[in-house]
């Protein structure tokens, strides 16, 4: 047994065929074909994976303790997304090429964009290793990501993460493993579906067909749905097995916890009526399922390895001051109020290593100003351990907008300079995350990557 196997099992419990199970495998074929047409409103099969129930609970940090000053080098990051294979990998490694082809193409493109994150002064990648409900390892839990193959379960051939964590540490660069935690599929299509359906047959099947009693749609999406207690603890189970497996610098969530559209909301009435007695509001019992995720997350990553770093993502905008004295003076649409996600309480209670709050705004934007919530974060984390980043908005640099012309004058860099001179002057925040790592690449961005090798990579 490996080293890590011990914990491992500890954390996550797999029950074994029974025997049902076992005979119904050996009808063969013709059995498999037709669980796989069972519909949506048929009995889920029994889920092959069993959580282990949350590990010992601990007592949360006492709010408002001290700041403890450890000495952490200014954060110069990166979002790496795999969903959609929007940074990577590369659709031509996926269409067309024989196995090793897409092997030597995946790795190749992953060491390059290393090297030029290096030469930018870049020291922390965050890595989507959950961008919905597969996985960038080889799981126990998840099925593997069809962004490697094309496939829903298909072995890559080799571990991605693993790959990641070698040349990134190789160079100097600390890896944070991100996950989405709620995201099921990136859209409700037939052929979608099909290819969940298809995983009936494979260990570890996905979640969508052994727990569809757990699925439900938002933002034209199929999601989990937060206020299931299991569902839960799978969530917790599966950032145990990697921060359990491997050596990862950090673990983050990124802003999608109860992530609705107005044409698409998320319909937990039947969830509330089982879960939420004792909640006046479905808003408050949303909040509280949300807040239970990140304590859940955050008391088990520190059981397994204190050193590993849990940070979230959050929208730029924790509430408004019109809707709470304590808000910011922005108007902008809210994660307390729109992904029930009460960020600025994560942080009071010492839950988070850091946060990154999303301020993809420029200076002149009135309704949500960069200067008025970088300040207004670094004021929420000042009193606490908890550090902070602040994401940016690399993806708009360049882009013409009428709202928001700041992001293509002289480049954009002006307006990156402004932004980059706050965070770097303000003592409560810690560095910048730039989303993301394909605009760097991009032509209407080079004047503004050329300005951060001169500052960072100089």
């Amino acid at each position: 047994m490996r080293p890590d196997q011990t914990i491992l099992e500890f954390i996550i419990v797999f029950n074994p065929f029974n025997a049902p199970a076992r005979a119904a495998i050996k009808r063969g074929a013709a059995l498999v074909t037709a669980l796989l047409l069972v519909s949506c409103a048929s009995e889920p099969p029994k889920s092959l994976v069993t959580p282990f129930p949350p590990v010992t609970r601990q007592p949360l940090p006492t709010a408002g303790q001290p700041a403890q000053h450890h000495v952490h080098e200014p954060m110069r990051g990166v979002w790496l997304a795999t969903v959609s294979r929007l940074d990577w990998p590369p659709v031509t490694s996926v269409n067309g090429t024989s196995s090793s082809q897409r092997i030597r193409l995946q790795q190749q493109s992953l060491t390059d964009k290393l090297d030029k994150l290096k030469s930018l002064g870049i020291n922390t990648v965050f890595f989507q290793v959950k961008p919905d409900a597969t996985a960038l390892w080889p799981s126990k839990i998840l099925p593997w990501s069809d962004m490697l193959t094309g496939k829903i379960g298909d072995d890559p051939g080799y571990d991605p993460l693993q790959f990641m964590l070698d040349e990134a540490h190789k160079r100097g660069i600390k890896v944070h493993a991100w996950f989405n935690p709620y995201r099921v599929s990136v859209n409700t299509q037939p052929s979608t579906v099909n290819e969940m359906n298809r995983t009936l047959s494979l260990h570890p099947a996905s979640v969508f067909v052994l727990h569809r009693d757990w699925i439900r749609t938002a933002g034209d999406r199929y999601v989990i749905d937060p206020g299931i207690p299991e569902a839960r603890d799978w969530i917790t189970s599966i950032v145990a097995e990697v921060v359990a497996r491997y050596p990862i610098d950090g673990v983050q969530f990124d802003d999608y916890f109860y992530a609705e559209s107005a044409g698409s909301l998320l319909n937990d009435k039947q969830t509330f009526s089982r879960y939420g007695g004792g909640f006046s509001s479905k808003a408050d019992w949303r909040r509280h399922n949300t807040q239970q995720l990140i304590e859940q997350v955050s008391r088990t990553i520190k059981q397994l390895k204190p050193d590993v770093e849990f940070g979230v993502s959050p929208a730029g905008v924790w509430r408004n001051l019109s809707h709470d004295p304590a808000g910011s003076d922005t108007r902008g649409a809210a994660a307390y109020d729109e992904a029930f996600a009460d960020t600025r309480r994560w942080v009071q209670q010492g839950l988070l290593d850091y946060i990154a709050p999303q301020l993809y705004w420029p200076f002149s934007r009135q309704a949500a100003r960069y200067d008025v919530l970088a300040n207004w974060w670094a004021e929420v984390v000042k009193p606490t351990r908890t550090r902070l980043y602040i994401g940016l908005a690399l993806y708009k640099v360049g882009e013409p907008s009428k709202i928001e012309p700041d992001w293509t004058r002289e480049g954009g860099v002006p307006e990156l300079k402004k932004q980059l001179d706050l965070n770097e002057s303000n003592p409560n925040i810690g560095g910048t995350i730039l989303f993301r790592e394909n605009y760097l690449n991009q032509p209407q961005t080079q004047q503004a990557v050329s300005y951060l090798k001169s500052r960072w990579g100089g």
